[in-house]
């Protein structure tokens, strides 16, 4: 006979992280929801990960949790892969992602299950911490109150899309057969998530932070894209494209398009390097006339598209060595 307390299946896909993965280990052992399943695909890591997972599994009392899985690739695959061989492993009533350089509150599944069976709703959100080594930030998602509002305002860059900062029922993966594309490891998240919410009949928000998303330190805040990175991104939205145009949202869906092509590719814009800017220009240079269209945007980030738009490089730069090198290099620590 099914229990009538939610099982919530709970996936960390692994690769080379034995010097994070204990604090992650410690926080879902501090869980105070014991009726998990806790689900560790190592994707081939070549460091001392394995060992670390095979002694978490051999000393965890056999009562505290409704089970553990540690599923092993046989080559190294990727997280998007990883990520479709938990969701495959899963039973559980509930779906939430953990990477493995991260670490949650003790509470953390608790709170979800009870905003989840309280609300009935499908995708439950919540906010999360940037945690340096020194000090971290509390960072507020903004409270959505429908699935249409949370794909605009994730669309529009108004709203993050990571994959633990919802929990999810497992039917929607299911019945929709939502998974990973395989291979396409750069915004394998921003896909599923929206994904998601376009299926999602009820969503809620919760104003608690519950996610430490742990940052080495502040040049974890430059992002550089290779070209097989814009290769996966640009896959992963063009599969995107063509589900929302099928979608009910297909008639707004062009314009949030542009809107999310110009969101995914400002990571090349956090630099002081020109070659980086040449490539904002050449991806998706459909939309970069829209540079200041998007009114959901900061002003910043507005004037910073537009200085990449009109090759206004110096502006990018300034900006670059001002307050990210400088304003966030200090609060980032």
């Amino acid at each position: 006979m099914k229990s009538s307390t939610p099982l919530v299946s709970i996936i960390v896909p692994v690769y080379n992280a034995e010097e994070t993965l204990h604090s992650t280990l410690a926080s879902l052992k501090a869980q105070t929801y014991k009726r998990l399943e806790l689900i560790f695909v190592d994707d081939c890591s070549t460091d001392g990960s394995s060992i670390i997972l095979n002694k978490f599994l051999s000393e965890y009392d056999k009562g505290q949790f409704f089970g553990i899985q540690l599923v092993r690739h046989f080559e190294n695959s990727g997280v998007a892969t990883a990520r479709n061989t938990g969701l495959d492993q899963a039973q559980g009533d509930y779906i939430y992602f953990v990477d493995a350089d991260d670490w949650i509150e003790p509470n953390t599944v608790e709170l979800l299950v009870e905003e989840a069976v309280q609300s009935m709703a499908d995708i439950v959100g919540f906010n999360w911490f940037l945690s340096f080594k020194e000090n971290e930030r509390e960072m507020r998602q903004p409270e959505f109150s429908s699935a249409q509002e949370a794909v605009e305002w994730m669309m529009m860059g108004k709203m993050r899309w990571n994959l633990w900062l919802f929990f999810v029922k497992r039917s929607l993966y299911e019945d929709h057969a939502v998974r990973f594309l395989e291979g396409m490891n750069m915004g394998e998240d921003m896909l599923v998530m929206i994904k998601l919410f376009v299926y999602a009949r009820k969503v809620h928000h919760v104003d608690s932070a519950l996610y430490h998303y742990g940052r080495s330190n502040s040049d974890s805040l430059t992002n550089v894209y290779s070209s097989r990175h814009i290769e996966e991104v640009t896959q992963n939205v063009r599969e995107l494209e063509a589900f929302l145009s099928d979608s009910k949202f297909g008639v707004e869906s062009k314009s949030l398009i542009n809107d999310l092509k110009l969101n995914i590719k400002l990571p090349l814009l956090i630099s002081d390097k020109k070659a980086q800017y040449r490539r904002w220009a050449s991806w998706f240079p459909e939309v970069n006339h829209l540079a200041t269209a998007n009114k959901g945007l900061s002003w910043r980030i507005r004037v910073l598209q537009w200085a990449a738009a009109s090759k206004n490089y110096w502006l990018i730069r300034l900006h670059y060595h001002l307050i990210i090198r400088m304003v966030y290099g200090v609060i980032y620590k």
